[in-house]
């Protein structure tokens, strides 16, 4: 197989995260718009080529003013700085269908060497005729190193908002 384009089928893909709250619980979020631009032979996807990128209005926690308050100064900055830039530096096989990504995350006017674990779900032909395949990643960020630091001490000890926000991903593409 050859190095084919892939076009990310936003309908059967997901963005997702979750931050400790208050030391004690998780608040989960997803992203509603993303796109991702893929080349890969998915016969050696160590040379796939990767880039997503994320429109953080489209911010969604179940929460219209917590929704309201991360696309403000005090995190994304939206107005400002409207998308999370994912591009892959160097991709190595970890077994048979999983990878060690390593990319430039730019976020908040930042830019961090990042790693995430993805796993190479498989390929498939749907009942039109395309090809598709399926990929999930998990990965990590700290968010104070993109300078996103809004936090609340709290009088039992420790911190509203955790620093280690934990990244899920599921993208099925489709052969351009």
């Amino acid at each position: 197989m050859t190095t084919s384009k892939w076009a990310l089928d936003a309908s059967h893909s997901l963005i997702e995260f979750s931050v400790k709250h208050l030391m004690i619980a998780k608040v989960r979020g997803l992203f509603h718009t993303f796109d991702a631009n893929i080349e890969a032979d998915l016969n050696d996807l160590s040379s796939a080529a990767i880039e997503v990128n994320i429109d953080l209005a489209s911010v969604d926690t179940r929460n219209e003013d917590r929704d309201n308050h991360l696309k403000s100064a005090d995190f994304f900055y939206v107005e400002n700085s409207p998308s999370l830039k994912f591009v892959a530096t160097s991709i190595t096989a970890a077994k048979s269908d999983d990878y060690t990504v390593v990319g430039n995350v730019t976020l908040h006017g930042v830019t961090k060497e990042e790693t995430f674990k993805v796993t190479f779900e498989g390929a498939s032909t749907d009942p039109w005729g395309n090809e598709k395949a399926g990929f999930s990643a998990t990965g990590s960020l700290k968010r104070s190193d993109y300078g996103l630091t809004y936090n609340a001490a709290l009088e039992t000890g420790g911190v509203l908002i955790g620093d280690d926000i934990k990244i899920n991903i599921e993208f099925e593409v489709q052969k351009a």
